[in-house]
């Protein structure tokens, strides 16, 4: 399982409390250092909301409506990235608000 976190976000932070506070064992996984990891791409890319809409602007050049697009939006620009987002068995689910992610745990 792995948390697509950023700790200068306060969902994210409180993502990461609610799965340290339900034991939860899982990655985190620091997406603006390290990039999107390969084999999350397809996943990610299955979310609807996966971008960040106010962190794109059309000077970019990228077709949102593209996933050849998003898919190079991402590996480009990870900041871009919706967040947190937790990845489990080839599910994922964005962690707005933070309790949405409890439905990758049953």
């Amino acid at each position: 399982m792995r948390l697509y976190h950023n700790p200068r976000c306060s969902k994210s932070r409180q993502t990461l409390a609610l799965l340290v506070e339900r034991n939860v064992q899982f990655e985190d996984y620091r997406y603006l250092e390290n990039g999107i990891a390969p084999e999350d791409m397809e996943v990610l890319l299955s979310l609807e909301g996966v971008i960040r809409q106010q962190e794109v602007d059309s000077n970019m050049g990228y077709d949102l409506n593209n996933i050849s697009d998003v898919r190079k939006l991402l590996s480009d620009n990870p900041r871009v990235l919706q967040r947190p987002i937790l990845i489990k068995d080839g599910r994922a689910v964005i962690g707005r608000p933070p309790e949405n992610v409890l439905d990758l745990l049953d």
